[in-house]
């Protein structure tokens, strides 16, 4: 990743990736600022501001190459090759994951499952033998992990994440909506889904889920 891209661009090329590819599979060869601004709910400035930060140019009038502008940002994202995933926590949540074929579709292939429960532990789950949390060590060496999502309970959440780092993880998505403290250079994402749904919640009782005016508010019929 370039060291002058920011955050906040980072945050939005999955979303312009996300259009990129439907632009593809639509058949658009060229693609404007204004069509991404649009598809991820931003504005064509940022789109071309976002863009140039990764050197990427469009030709006036025509717009942006679809493939190239696809590539370039797989590449920047780390997407030219696959990232074995591990998942810690078998539960609803960890199994649901693992079935969960958007990730290896998008280069983060499940390659293995690890919990502490002894009656699931040896069990086969998603086609992965799950593997015992003092296996940590081994298991990220067999599958060569390059990053772990923790969908454990948020107690366990912290004792998880520095069994991790001791692996050798340096990536982590956390889904126990926990404050972890680790190393300054382990990358952690925190998704806490309550959180989102109080997002949705700000937005649905103003009677707008997306700012378009078709939302409903809560409580209300339709």
């Amino acid at each position: 990743m370039s060291s002058d891209v920011s955050s906040a661009t980072v945050g939005r090329l999955p979303a312009y990736l996300r259009a990129l590819l439907d632009a593809d599979a639509d058949g658009e060869v060229t693609v404007s600022s204004d069509h991404l601004a649009e598809k991820t709910a931003t504005n064509p400035a940022t789109v071309r501001r976002d863009l140039a930060s990764l050197g990427i140019s469009g030709t006036r009038g025509v717009g942006y190459d679809v493939k190239y502008v696809v590539f370039r940002i797989n590449s920047e994202l780390g997407l030219s090759s696959e990232w074995p995933v591990i998942i810690v926590g078998v539960g609803n949540l960890g199994r649901a994951l693992s079935n969960y074929t958007g990730l290896s579709s998008r280069g983060f292939p499940v390659k293995a499952l690890v919990d502490i429960d002894r009656s699931v532990v040896g069990s086969t789950i998603s086609g992965h033998t799950v593997r015992h949390l003092d296996e940590l060590a081994d298991v990220v060496d067999d599958v060569g992990a390059a990053a772990a999502i923790i969908a454990v309970p948020p107690a366990a959440a912290q004792t998880v994440a520095d069994a991790l780092v001791a692996a050798g993880i340096r990536s982590i998505l956390d889904f126990t909506a926990s404050t972890l403290v680790l190393p300054d250079h382990i990358a952690v994402r925190p998704v806490d889904l309550a959180t989102e749904l109080q997002i949705l919640s700000f937005y649905q009782q103003r009677g707008s889920a997306a700012g378009d005016g078709h939302g409903v508010p809560l409580g209300a019929t339709s």
